[in-house]
């Protein structure tokens, strides 16, 4: 991956950490996908969580100047879905996170460590 998606990437993993973002992934879809270069895939146990999750992306990446570019979902926090071009932040309750299972439907693409 490219120095400068990394160290958003980086940037966007330390922020649902801090707000305890559960079962954190990253999916480098480069190689299977013309639509976007990545995934970050959470969890939140509930609307309250998953609503702050996404805040705290949306407030951490601010600050390094992105803006992002949609977002989906955020009053119902089933499924948040955060649009930043380059990547795509989903955040989900454990079941719809269950019942759309992006890790298994996205399987072709390397798991990435960060």
């Amino acid at each position: 991956m490219a120095l400068d998606i990394i160290s958003e990437i980086k940037t966007v993993v330390d922020a649902l950490e801090d707000k305890k973002g559960m079962d954190i992934s990253v999916l480098d879809l480069r190689k299977v996908s013309d639509v976007t270069d990545c995934f970050v895939i959470c969890s939140g146990s509930n609307r309250s969580q998953i609503q702050a999750l996404s805040d705290g992306v949306e407030e951490a990446l601010s600050k390094s100047g992105l803006s992002c570019k949609g977002i989906e979902g955020y009053d119902s926090a089933g499924w948040v879905l955060l649009d930043y071009g380059d990547f795509v932040i989903h955040i989900f309750d454990k079941d719809m996170r269950d019942l759309y299972d992006l890790e298994r439907i996205w399987s072709d693409a390397e798991k990435v460590e960060i």
